[in-house]
């Protein structure tokens, strides 16, 4: 609150009095103290209400400058939010584009993991090439293209000889050579897979396939003795029995040959 100070209200209290005091001798004693009380009076009034005056635009002013300053804070207020959001923005945009890297280097990851699958009734870990490689193979054989199979099978089991899948590849190339006519070739593929695959549940289909391609050849000696061995190794697998019905069959011609010999 602004007050008179006191130089400058003694200043008004002697503008007042001097015209007083002049007149003072023209006034007995008791006129001049009630003209000094009056004055005096007038002057306090005056003081009042100037300082009353001075209050009031005083705190206007501050109010005013309150009002201001609160703008000014809801102001700034108002720009750190937008700053916030902002950042809460960049921040989620942040938070999903790491969440949706590590959830695409995930993925890659597990293209390059082993993965369990069955094969020929076993589990085994194959890795997800291998599989694809293997896949494209024998769709390939299954759609009749025996040419393309080869190359296929062939590129596969070079490129993956220690997989689950390789007694298998090596196999269904037996197979792609003796649906081409290469019978020759069949017994060799087959021939790897007793070989390098001897505990292959493909075996004896494997050996089965060898007689059948001797059979093919003209060769029912040699297709004779695969098909005993088949018996021998295998007597209990499908394939075993399929070798003692054939065995059945060639046996009228054996001794058709003997007869002619003698």
């Amino acid at each position: 609150m602004i007050k008179l100070s006191k130089s400058r209200l003694a200043c008004l209290m002697l503008a007042a009095w001097l015209p007083l005091q002049a007149s003072a001798g023209l006034l007995e004693d008791d006129e001049a103290r009630k003209a000094i009380l009056d004055l005096r009076a007038k002057v306090e009034a005056l003081q009042r209400d100037l300082n009353a005056r001075i209050d009031t635009k005083s705190d206007k002013n501050a109010t005013l400058d309150i009002l201001n300053q609160h703008e000014q804070t809801m102001q700034e207020i108002a720009r750190l939010r937008g700053q916030v959001e902002t950042l809460a923005n960049q921040l989620a945009n942040a938070q999903k584009s790491q969440k949706d890297y590590y959830a695409d280097l995930d993925a890659r990851i597990k293209k390059l993991e082993p993965q369990q699958t069955n094969i020929d009734g076993h589990t085994a870990e194959v890795l997800p090439s291998e599989k694809q490689s293997y896949d494209a193979a024998m769709d390939q054989f299954k759609s009749g293209d025996y040419k393309s199979a080869t190359s296929a099978l062939q590129s596969f089991v070079k490129r993956y000889p220690q997989s689950a899948y390789a007694p298998n590849a090596q196999y269904w190339l037996g197979n792609a050579y003796y649906a081409q006519q290469d019978y020759k070739n069949a017994i060799a593929a087959q021939q790897v897979v007793l070989s390098d695959y001897s505990a292959s549940p493909k075996a004896p289909d494997a050996m089965l396939n060898i007689a059948t391609s001797y059979i093919e050849m003209g060769d029912e000696k040699a297709a004779r003795k695969a098909f005993q061995e088949l018996v021998k190794q295998f007597p209990d697998s499908s394939a075993a029995q399929a070798a003692k019905d054939r065995l059945a069959a060639l046996k009228p011609a054996g001794k058709a040959a003997k007869s002619k010999r003698k």
